[in-house]
């Protein structure tokens, strides 16, 4: 989806709790009238705006940055999780360091920042709904699929937010009045999951199969971000009846080479469910349709990558996840015993060997670790490539990293690291994963055992591997299947969870799991009790059952909605 930017008189394209500063004070650059806008052309201006903001990039000046708000939630997914440090230098970019430490507070500016981009993007869905009701020159279908695409996009914006803070206003074309900013203080005492599902159900009965516009909602994409919804809530069978209708549709499949979900050459490839969109080159000024929210997460240093910047480091924790048994199993209660060898305080320059143990080759794909072939940059060289391992470890991030080989032609010009490299937001891969996880909550541990066979059977394929020059594995690669049936309930659940955790690593999805398994305080704390040893700035950090589940509601956002003294919007418990 291309990025427009459209700012109307009465239409106006922000966000509702930002009425009382500077956010809607900017001067529009461009003001049309609706009546400008009230036609099919016009209508579908807004919808595009509306998907425009699935990257996080807003265009008022001073509102945000895309990488408090990127689509692939690498600070509040992954960072806050156990799956990365923030990285980079103690003090670059503190609010990160903040939230890394669970030092959360309401005036963190990066938790302003996603609520900012969110309801900006629920008012943009809501302007489009708004003016395709005036609008007479078009048919009925494609009103109903503008409507089944702007709620499914606004259900996806509220299903954000949920799943940051909890207890949010749900803000409707009914509710949204752009004259009036007062109309959108509304409390937020109503658990807005049944509001979220509706729009989602709304989007899935009415969207078509497939689209001949890459990047815009589908039905198997409104499924799946609907099933996803009723995980979140354990509606299991709700959950189950959708992710099967995707399968028996047999329109995705897993790709043959597990790293090629993370390629520009194969975006919207069959396993992609729901892809945001990013392109460079195209004549939008400094690149803003590029993954922007990623920028900040490049090797630092020598190497021919990039010079900048330096953040998103793979934890030690995670790295050992990979590892593997003799039959190539996961070390489901002993992953973290012991480290896999680092060249942590070794010199670029001063002999090493890498790990010699057995891993699972996603590591690979995941992880950028000295001595083995950084995409199509080289081998790894360690240090160089690390702004300060003494302070965010020796790794360096790899999925959303684009190769030499897209250089020029897939990343904008002034910055290499603003490419065109989309976001997987949901892939096939989750949903034989969630099934997997589903049958394990209905007793059926074998149906469970499949599914996650299945995704190992991918990862084993040597075509997959990392490979040297001279085309040999780059690491002792092992990864076998459950070959032994499955009786014990817990191993099972433990072992899906193992699994999606392995299969989605530094995407932006751990923390967000831990809490809807309901198991983050007892993972985390474990985390910081080891991890603190290694990085001496997440000693006696603690994750606060009850408190830390949810970001705190920006302080400034509940100050903004006062109404007769009294603001509308109420904090979340423990901030």
């Amino acid at each position: 989806m291309k990025k427009i930017t459209i700012l109307c008189g009465v239409i106006l394209l922000t966000l509702w709790s930002a009425c009382s500063d500077s956010f809607l004070d900017v001067k529009p650059k461009a003001a049309l009238s609706s009546t400008t806008l009230q036609n099919t052309k016009g209508v579908n201006s807004l919808l595009v705006a509306a998907y425009s903001m699935l990257d996080g990039w807003a265009t008022a000046e001073g509102a945000y940055r895309s990488y408090q708000v990127g689509a692939d939630n690498w600070v509040y997914g992954s960072v806050a999780s156990d799956d990365a440090y923030k990285g980079t230098i103690a003090g670059d970019q503190p609010p990160i360091s903040l939230i890394e430490q669970a030092n959360i507070a309401s005036d963190n500016i990066y938790f302003r920042g996603k609520w900012r981009g969110m309801y900006d993007g629920i008012a943009r869905c809501n302007d489009a709904l708004q003016l395709l009701a005036k609008v007479t020159d078009i048919s009925d279908a494609e009103r109903a699929e503008i409507t089944a695409e702007a709620r499914f996009l606004r259900g996806h914006f509220h299903f954000e937010l949920k799943k940051m803070y909890n207890m949010v206003p749900y803000i409707d074309e009914v509710v949204y009045d752009p004259n009036n900013l007062e109309s959108t203080k509304v409390p937020n005492t109503a658990d807005i999951w049944p509001k979220i599902e509706a729009d989602l159900q709304a989007a899935y009965g009415v969207l078509p199969t497939t689209q001949a516009q890459k990047g815009r909602a589908s039905k198997w994409a409104a499924a799946a971000t609907l099933a996803k919804a009723y995980l979140f809530q354990e509606k299991w069978s709700d959950a189950k009846t959708l992710l099967e209708e995707i399968v028996a549709s047999n329109q995705f499949a897993l790709m043959d080479k597990y790293h090629d979900n993370f390629r520009q050459v194969t975006n919207n490839n069959k396993e992609s469910i729901f892809e945001v969109q990013y392109s460079v080159n195209d004549g939008a000024p400094g690149g803003e349709n590029g993954n922007i929210g990623s920028t900040l997460n490049y090797p630092y240093g020598g190497g021919g990558v990039t010079t900048c910047c330096g953040f998103f480091q793979p934890s030690q924790n995670l790295v050992n996840a990979f590892k593997t048994d003799a039959n190539g199993l996961p070390l489901l209660d002993t992953f973290n015993d012991a480290d896999v060898t680092n060249d942590q305080g070794i010199e670029a320059t001063a002999p090493f060997t890498p790990y010699t143990g057995t891993v699972d080759p996603r590591l690979d794909w995941t992880v950028g670790r000295r001595g083995i072939p950084y995409l199509d940059w080289g081998v790894h060289p360690g240090k160089t490539y690390v702004r300060d391992q003494a302070y965010g470890g020796p790794y360096s991030p790899k999925k959303h990293v684009m190769y030499r080989s897209d250089v020029g032609s897939a990343t904008f010009a002034g910055n290499p690291r603003l490419n065109a490299n989309n976001y997987r937001m949901i892939r096939y891969s989750h949903v034989i994963l969630w099934l997997a996880e589903i049958a394990v909550k209905q007793g059926d541990l074998e149906t469970a055992r499949g599914y996650v066979n299945q995704i190992r059977a991918r990862a084993a394929h040597p075509d997959g591997f990392v490979k040297n020059a001279d085309g040999t594995p780059a690491a002792n690669y092992l990864i076998g299947e459950y070959t032994t049936t499955w009786t014990d309930a817990a191993m099972a659940l433990k072992a899906v969870q193992f699994e999606q955790r392995l299969e989605f690593a530094m995407e932006g999805h751990r923390r967000f799991d831990l809490v809807r398994w309901k198991i983050a305080a007892e993972t985390l704390n474990a985390y910081y009790l080891v991890e603190g040893t290694k990085r001496s700035y997440l000693k006696n950090v603690q994750f606060v059952s009850n408190k830390h589940e949810y970001f705190p509601i920006p302080i400034q956002e509940i100050l903004n909605t006062q109404v007769a003294g009294q603001p509308t919007l109420t904090q979340n418990q423990g901030y």
